[in-house]
């Protein structure tokens, strides 16, 4: 965005100004020790039964169509989406390179630098905002010592600020690798971590004892009589 300041009301020349806008996403690759063009990277066995199961459901001319399942399968293999893992899924479709680039560096979902055991992604879009996210925010980068788009020291953690995750009803939430964690407090949030660096693996979900999305303050409507189940009906009861 381009916003105009007079230099000058004499004169009356004016100079634009440039809001910087930072990002921990990559758009264009460099190499580097952990990401090089001179690295190979081959599918598992396990994967490459997964990644024909899923080309398998597309017509042979739009087998390309599986670009996105099998990166997030080399993605998972690797623990992010690396250049090696790009040519390969390239190749195994006969697809131009560029044109897996063009999907990779799209989507916030492929991770485009090594990444830690857990990817902390926290929501700061408006509900979770409202809800008290910036204290989600705070608590982990001081606990943690790390700022959004980091990785600790011990490669356990990445910690990454990101839109809105679908949660919005449990907010303020994070993702902690493939599971959410809702309804969080700032000291909700520095356990949920404590758990993690204790080597356990914490329960997802709520963790303010609400199952699933029922409003904290109980059920609202079938109070009653549990309704019949039209598939139980016989005859008689006609």
């Amino acid at each position: 965005m381009f916003r105009f300041i007079p230099r000058s009301v004499q004169n009356n020349t004016y100079r634009s100004v440039v809001n910087k806008r930072f990002s921990s996403i990559i758009s264009v690759h460099r190499d580097s020790k952990e990401d090089n063009k001179n690295m190979s990277f081959e599918f598992n066995s396990e994967n490459i039964k997964r990644a024909d199961e899923i080309i398998a459901k597309y017509p042979p001319q739009y087998k390309k169509g599986a670009v996105m399942p099998l990166l997030d399968l080399g993605q998972r293999q690797v623990g992010f989406t690396s250049i090696a893992v790009m040519n390969y899924v390239a190749k195994y479709l006969d697809m131009p390179p560029m044109r897996v680039y063009e999907v990779a560096t799209f989507y916030t979902m492929y991770n485009r630098k090594p990444m830690g055991k857990y990817n902390i992604q926290v929501c700061t879009t408006t509900p979770c905002q409202l809800c008290g996210s910036d204290e989600i925010m705070d608590a982990i980068t001081s606990h943690l010592k790390i700022k959004p788009g980091q990785t600790t020291p011990d490669k356990l953690f990445t910690f990454q600020e990101v839109e809105c995750l679908g949660a919005c009803v449990n907010a303020p939430m994070l993702a902690l690798n493939d599971d959410y964690h809702e309804d969080l407090t700032a000291e909700k949030t520095v356990e949920l971590l404590k758990t993690i660096q204790a080597g356990k693996e914490p329960k997802a979900g709520p963790v303010s004892g609400r199952d699933t999305c029922e409003p904290f303050s109980g059920a609202k409507v079938l109070l009653g009589e549990k309704p019949f189940d039209i598939r139980t009906v016989t005859r008689s009861d006609l």
